[in-house]
């Protein structure tokens, strides 16, 4: 289990996206990146923070942001996911647990007697690959702090 914390090296991942291909973090070494892990698709709140990010997608390319959602849902559930929300971002697929737990963002126990689910959390890496803002909720019904999110991001661009 590794302990996160701000102002260090994000932890580095390969995941597949919902094409099937191997998506890295570094692929995104240079631009800022929002990590939105989810517990489920297709349930209401996850669904309504993705659609949150999509519909705010706009200012989160004036930040010079991208967007990768992650769950341990497979990448093909993933896919009907990102179809049915017309979601424009890529949705990754941590069906391992691997990424989870390297974020410290895995619920071991979750409902229904269902085991190791992600949290639902966000994390701002910039564009050097540092971690500048984490936000890990234990109840699955919150949203995140989408406005403490932003101001985070904003920083960056200053």
């Amino acid at each position: 289990m590794s302990i996160l914390q701000l102002g260090h090296k994000a932890p580095s991942f390969t995941l597949l996206n919902t094409d099937k291909k191997e998506i890295q973090l570094s692929d995104y070494h240079g631009k800022n990146v929002i990590l939105l892990f989810f517990p489920f698709a297709f349930t209401g709140v996850c669904t309504k923070e993705m659609c949150i990010m999509r519909d705010d997608i706009a200012n989160y390319q004036k930040l010079n942001a991208e967007i990768l959602g992650i769950s341990v849902d497979s990448p093909f559930t993933l896919a009907k996911f990102k179809e049915e929300n017309n979601l424009s971002f890529p949705l990754l697929s941590d069906f391992n647990k691997v990424v989870s737990k390297a974020y410290d963002c895995l619920q071991e126990d979750w409902a229904f007697g269902l085991k190791g689910v992600s949290k639902r959390s966000v994390f701002i890496i910039d564009k050097e690959g540092i971690l500048k803002y984490s936000e890990i909720l234990d109840v699955a019904g919150n949203l995140p702090n989408f406005e403490a999110a932003n101001d985070a991001l904003a920083k960056l661009n200053l």
